[in-house]
């Protein structure tokens, strides 16, 4: 099965969260309530430089897509 980059998910038991998953690596959730972000992987410390490079970007287009999600819900 194919996955899209990013999947919206809510879950009852936290309603004022937005959860933003990220199925391609370096996998992660985020939840755009308060950006937090809970990575899926194990991470060398290499890894985890390169990773600090990446994420904003990473964090950006999940927030961009949420943002094309909801416009869509207006039109």
């Amino acid at each position: 099965m194919e996955l899209p980059k990013f999947l919206l998910a809510d879950n009852t038991d936290y309603p004022e969260a937005i959860f933003i998953v990220h199925t391609e690596y370096p996998r992660f959730i985020i939840n755009l309530e308060n950006d937090e972000v809970e990575w899926m992987e194990e991470f060398s410390k290499q890894d985890e430089a390169d990773l600090m490079e990446e994420a904003e970007s990473l964090i950006e287009a999940a927030t961009a897509f949420y943002d094309r999600e909801v416009s869509r819900y207006d039109d």
